[in-house]
């Protein structure tokens, strides 16, 4: 079944609005740029670890992504997959509310490894995991011929999508990140973290739960 416009536009407003989510989100690393220019007093190394942060956090979501892209030529189970895309979501929101402690072990990936520390607190959180949903609503698609090609094609088509929608994702994440981090290294400095900044954990747990429940709707009411 073919999405309309409307449709269309929500989804990609939902893959945006959720990169600036994880860009404002301090889990997903902003403060460790601000870290980086302050210690070597100079603006590169922000830039430099924004770029690190932004690299690792691409990575999580196509690690998490591709996969799907590839078993949604299976168009027969197109609904179980989606049901079962939310209910992973579902169930990691409800982990993460259960379990309020920081992942341990990311505090053990040295500061230097920005990379494989992005990508380490992007599949810890979860972060991949929430664009599922919306990235399966966008790739509904109706086979026709379930021959070979059309799998084929429809299997480049849907890959395609999961990398458009990775992109655009951490793009919003790494300009919404971006802004936060200079602002605090030009105009208000760490001090200000830990005096004025909140935890998003709790918002966080709820917003997976949120966005699992809306893909299991939408995969039940054939959206």
């Amino acid at each position: 079944m073919e999405l309309d416009a409307t449709n269309v536009t929500a989804l990609w407003g939902a893959v945006i609005v959720s990169g600036v989510y994880h860009g404002v989100n301090p889990g997903m690393g902003w403060p460790l740029a601000v870290s980086a220019a302050l210690m070597q007093g100079r603006n590169r190394a922000m830039a430099t670890a924004i770029g690190a942060l932004a690299l690792g956090h691409l990575l999580a979501m196509l690690a998490i992504l591709l996969p799907f892209s590839m078993m949604t030529v299976l168009i027969d189970w197109e609904t179980e997959l989606r049901l079962g895309a939310g209910a992973l979501v579902v169930t990691m929101g409800l982990y993460l509310l259960i379990n309020r402690r920081h992942p341990r072990f990311l505090a053990r990936v040295a500061p230097s490894r920005l990379v494989l520390w992005s990508f380490l607190a992007a599949m810890a959180h979860g972060a991949g995991l929430m664009l599922v949903p919306i990235y399966l609503g966008i790739c509904q698609a109706d086979l026709g011929d379930a021959g070979h090609a059309a799998a084929r094609d429809l299997m480049g088509q849907n890959m395609a999508s999961a990398v458009i929608v990775a992109g655009a994702h951490t793009l919003a994440m790494t300009v919404a990140g971006g802004v936060i981090a200079v602002a605090i290294y030009l105009y208000f400095g760490l001090k200000f973290l830990s005096r004025s900044w909140f935890n998003l954990d709790l918002v966080w747990a709820c917003s997976l739960i949120l966005v699992g429940s809306f893909g299991i709707y939408l995969a039940l009411h054939g959206h």
